[in-house]
């Protein structure tokens, strides 16, 4: 049985460890590093790759591992590839999950490789009051050149709301607290121009959502899925993500090879990555929002439900040099979803289900699991800071079924299931 070091655990990864049956007896999975959310932004991350992988090459061979992997986004997916690199185990570049990561970066690769497919950018510079972008192309979307959600996502309609944006309080925090571990990532594993205390501004653009999950194997690529992000209308918050996608044939193909070729200049080999992307129907025009190189932990048994195959075997695999298994329609649903919970205005947790009521609810749909992301007697308000602007997530509910109709009512179901009970503020 091979050892995979799972580094900065996510809130998916224990649940979807433990609910893939076919994990079972191949790979044992260890968990270093705080969490995710836990992640101080004072954290020490040179200090903790150069002691975990001291450990390695330490003469205790039952400790060793075969690979490592991450579904973190930051700082867990540059951590897994720097310590593949320094101990020789498969994984990819850290310069290429860094560049990737880097929405700037990203973009000039992307403008290069898929030109077509890549909207109008500029870099915003947040020590100058006009952020160096001049006077034209209003509106612009400005984010983060390094991101977390949603927080900071802004549509900008001139100079002066780019102005007040810079010298916003929440734009100079996460400045100085969330970029400085990127920006130490930056500098040392790569050569890139620009470290992460930058902000991008891009062409607004629009359209139905999908997330395109793949991997490469040396430059050979392979699909792991096509998910749709479905909207709230009014606020853009994510009610529900649905695979297959609903979107036709020749629009996924065309999303799958505009990501196939981003993904192969961007250097992201043997690793999973995930590409958010948008379809103008109107226009008949694909864009790409940004690239992830890594895989999403949310969405690793909607394939499993639909394809048979769930993303963390593909992960594992990927982490240990194994060729990753590959399934079709193998699985027991047509349908799957992952639901995020929300709340729209600002409420008191005032009671979440207990063990018994989860599972409870869970065994209603076989196959189904679901993840607390709240308290009893938490406030939910501070949404500008949680992840949207607009709302807060308090749970996360995956499920499969025959098709999209049946998944919206056993989402129903489970949902009255769970009890959780809030009281406005």
């Amino acid at each position: 049985m091979k050892r995979v070091m799972v580094v900065f655990p996510t809130l998916w990864d224990a649940r979807q460890l433990a609910a893939c049956p076919a994990l079972r007896g191949r790979y044992e999975t260890v968990f270093t590093g705080p969490t995710t959310e836990d992640c101080p932004s004072e954290f020490d991350v040179l200090a903790f790759l150069d002691e975990v992988a001291a450990g390695q090459r330490a003469d205790d061979a039952a400790a060793r591992v075969d690979g490592v992997t991450s579904s973190s986004d930051y700082p867990g997916a540059t951590v897994a590839a720097v310590l593949a690199s320094r101990l020789g185990l498969p994984g990819a570049p850290p310069r290429a999950v860094i560049t990737a990561a880097h929405k700037f970066a990203s973009r000039e690769v992307q403008r290069a490789s898929v030109p077509e497919a890549t909207p109008d950018f500029r870099l915003v510079d947040p020590r100058r009051p006009d952020g160096g972008i001049g006077d034209d192309g209003w509106p612009w979307f400005v984010k983060p050149v390094k991101g977390a959600f949603s927080l900071l996502a802004s549509l900008l309609r001139d100079p002066a709301e780019l102005a007040a944006y810079l010298e916003h309080p929440a734009a100079r925090d996460y400045l100085a607290d969330y970029v400085p571990m990127f920006s130490t990532l930056v500098r040392t594993f790569t050569d890139l121009e620009h470290d992460g205390g930058f902000f991008i501004a891009e062409q607004p653009v629009r359209g139905a959502q999908v997330t395109v999950e793949g991997y490469l194997v040396g430059d050979e690529p392979h699909l792991l899925g096509a998910v749709d992000s479905i909207t709230d209308p009014a606020t853009g918050s994510f009610l529900r993500f649905d695979y297959p996608s609903a979107l036709p044939d020749d629009v996924q193909a065309r999303m799958v090879d505009v990501t196939f070729r981003a993904v192969a200049a961007l250097g992201l080999r043997d690793t999973l990555y995930n590409v958010e992307l948008l379809h103008d129907a109107a226009a008949d025009r694909v864009w790409i929002i940004e690239v992830n190189p890594r895989m999403c932990g949310q969405f690793a048994d909607l394939y499993e439900k639909v394809d048979g195959v769930n993303g963390y075997e593909v992960a594992l695999a990927l982490a240990v040099g194994d060729r990753p298994p590959h399934r079709v329609r193998e699985g027991r649903f047509g349908a799957a979803a992952s639901f995020p919970l929300r709340v729209f205005e600002p409420v008191r947790v005032a009671r979440i289900p207990g063990d018994r009521e989860l599972r409870a609810a869970e065994a209603l749909v076989p196959g189904s699991l679901v993840w607390l992301e709240c308290e009893e007697g938490q406030v939910l308000a501070d949404f500008r800071a949680v992840e949207d602007g607009h709302s807060a997530r308090y749970a996360i509910v995956n499920l499969g079924a025959r098709d999209a109709a049946e998944l919206t009512e056993r989402i129903a179901a489970v949902r009255g299931a769970l009890g959780f009970r809030f009281e406005r503020v």
